[in-house]
């Protein structure tokens, strides 16, 4: 029987927030590269909550951008309002996060993915990867393409599965299960057969969103009313600052009470969460307000956001109060929310359940370490959120591009990036539940602020080829002038004459008894490099980053430097590399748990094998006694 047959460097199959990082990644790389989705029009969809950014999220985003993505890019052009988060906190913590006009976001992405040159879109859902023997009479298999639902066949050296939540997708509230995917579309049903039949290890996981309620039914007077900031700061380093001053929409702040968690403890037994219908394992820190009523009894309240989907839309997102209780439940409760009281539902909440992969079969580079050239990014691996499905996506496809260039592949590590956090958490922890971004999750995280990502990444990101020659030099530059601005501060002296003293009285600091220098006042709490400006006629004019820059590097100094001592303690154990496929029970004195997990796991480096649980610092006494003798022999 005659099918359709085509051939392409590398597939991605699926178009959410992982699935567009990679197709643009690998295409923009040169690869002749064709995505694959359920329906064209899901292009970039938020099926859930309209922002992208957050606490620790925000990071990813510019990171993303600082390597060379789009996502920062495009909410720049889409958002409707933005704020930094954490302000009154260390700039370790400050996190961007932007409301989005849901639609623009996913036509604007659209249309950069159209008119991309080297990517093909295609609207049909993927039934089966290819595979061959990687070599005559080993185990380890190489992927040669996918095959469509149509039979329809497509060769290709690298394939990136970026199936979000779709795979075996059922959406359910009370008794209602529907087996489609978020929002009513297609779920993507037969895939998951297939890469069982490869060996590869399901998980079944779960999350889900909260009603969206129509504008006009909602009491904002009974609200407080949520403005975005005045100044706003755009997540991609390459937009210019001016051209997001804009006006912005308010989002909305009320509370669940007493009455709210009466009606939703009352009617436990009609939740498909609590009744067992719901077999998927939820996300620990995005939890149902079921979920939060049961396991925190004693909270007289949780907070509910309201957002604005966009400006095309009177739907209303009611952050806060995910749940899959039965629809006149979901009235009922939500209509004991202050300002809710005679709201109208336009789409009831629902949970929403999906099959995903245990990530410990994946290789830091998010290549399946028993499929050469199969890729895989975002939900599919067990994460959950926009923002860590687009990192793990775009270095899903810059890997795969990198494997047919012949090069090594893009591993960033703990001390480099949040992204390197996530993927490390991802492949060597036992994960059980959707895993989620914080910033408590980064030891170094006063090092890998949101404000320096493009110090970080942008070399690195010049080097895959993402980043332009301009931007890279731009850079440069940038660390060039903090440096000089620095060493000027901590040079340029000032005396305690009236005028200094008069400055301090100001603002409530302490009266020199002799001279210091700018960098010392700097470093004081109530001050900073943008108030020393009257003391410093000769301050040379600096674009506002570098300003930025040269205030935290100088404030938080003794802070960064213990942090960069402790970094180069973990860049030692980082680069004592561990034997590939190695049989760990040939190490004496190591326990039988570690041999397992070791085994299991494979770890590249001594760093890696000491995060993995299960593996004691004794274990790795022993392992590092190995590799000596090892290295003697």
């Amino acid at each position: 029987m005659p099918f359709l047959e085509e051939s392409y460097d590398i597939a991605v199959v699926g178009a959410g927030h992982a699935g567009c990082e990679a197709a643009l990644a690998a295409a923009r790389l040169g690869f002749e590269t064709i995505m694959f989705t359920v329906s064209v029009d899901s292009i970039a969809l938020m099926p859930c909550n309209p922002n992208i950014g957050g606490s620790s999220k925000g990071h990813l985003v510019r990171e993303l951008d600082a390597l060379g993505g789009e996502m920062g890019k495009n909410i720049d052009k889409t958002f409707i309002q933005s704020k930094m988060l954490n302000e009154s906190k260390g700039p370790a913590v400050h996190s961007l996060r932007a409301q989005a006009d849901k639609q623009d976001y996913t036509s604007e992405m659209r249309r950069v993915l159209e008119n991309t040159d080297h990517l093909t879109i295609r609207q049909a859902e993927i039934s089966e990867i290819l595979t061959e023997p990687a070599e005559e009479g080993g185990e380890k298999k190489r992927i040669t393409g996918v095959k469509a639902l149509s039979g329809a066949v497509y060769h290709c050296r690298a394939v990136v599965l970026a199936t979000g939540v779709y795979l075996g997708a059922r959406c359910v509230y009370g008794d209602v299960s529907n087996p489609t995917g978020p929002n009513g579309l297609q779920a993507a049903n037969h895939l998951t057969d297939s890469l069982k039949e490869h060996g590869i290890e399901m998980y079944r996981f779960k999350t889900g969103t909260p009603a969206r309620a129509d504008r006009r039914s909602i009491d904002f007077s009974k609200m407080e009313e949520q403005f975005g900031d005045k100044r706003v700061v755009p997540f991609s380093f390459s937009t210019d600052p001016e051209t997001v001053q804009r006006e912005q929409v308010s989002c909305w702040l009320t509370y669940t009470n007493e009455k709210t968690h009466e009606i939703i403890r009352e009617n436990l037994d009609r939740s498909p969460l609590f009744s067992g219908a719901i077999e998927g394992t939820g996300p620990r820190y995005c939890p149902s307000i079921e979920d939060k009523v049961v396991k925190f009894p004693d909270k007289e309240r949780h907070q509910v956001f309201v957002e604005p989907e966009g400006l095309y839309t009177n739907e209303m997102y009611l952050g806060g109060m995910s749940s899959s209780l039965p629809e006149d439940v979901q009235y009922a409760m939500y209509r004991t929310v202050p300002g809710l009281e005679n709201v109208k539902i336009v789409r009831n909440a629902y949970a929403i359940e999906y099959d995903c992969i245990n990530p410990r079969q994946l290789d830091a580079s998010l290549e399946f370490k028993a499929i050469s050239g199969l890729f895989s990014g975002g939900q599919f691996n067990g994460s959950s959120g926009y923002e860590e499905a687009a990192v793990q996506g775009f270095m899903a496809g810059v890997n795969a591009a990198r494997k047919l260039q012949g090069k090594e592949p893009v591993i960033l590590d703990r001390s480099q990036a949040y992204i390197g956090v996530l993927i490390d958490d991802l492949v060597t922890k036992e994960n059980h539940e959707p895993y989620r971004m914080m910033t408590s999750r980064a030891e170094y995280r006063l090092l890998l602020r949101q404000d320096n990502a493009d110090l970080r990444l942008r070399k690195i990101g010049h080097e895959i080829g993402l980043v332009s020659e301009e931007q890279y030099q731009y850079v440069l530059w940038k660390e060039e002038a903090i440096q000089k601005e620095m060493e000027r501060l901590e040079k340029r002296t000032v005396g305690a004459g009236e005028q200094v003293q008069d400055f301090l009285t100001r603002h409530n600091s302490t009266l020199l008894k002799s001279g210091t220098t700018l960098a010392e006042l700097i470093r004081r709490p109530e001050l900073g490099y943008e108030a020393l400006k009257e003391l410093d006629p000769e301050r040379p004019s600096l674009p506002w980053d570098v300003c930025e820059q040269v205030d935290i590097n100088l404030k938080y100094a003794g802070y960064i430097r213990r942090q960069m001592q402790q970094v180069t303690q973990f860049k030692k154990l980082e680069s004592r590399k561990l034997p590939v496929d190695f049989d760990y029970s040939t190490v004496k004195s190591l326990r039988n748990e570690a041999v397992q997990k070791l085994n299991l796991y494979q770890p590249l480096n001594i760093g890696q094998a000491s995060r993995i649980s299960g593996v004691s610092p004794a274990d790795i006494s022993v392992l590092m006694v190995y590799l000596e003798q090892a290295g003697r022999r």
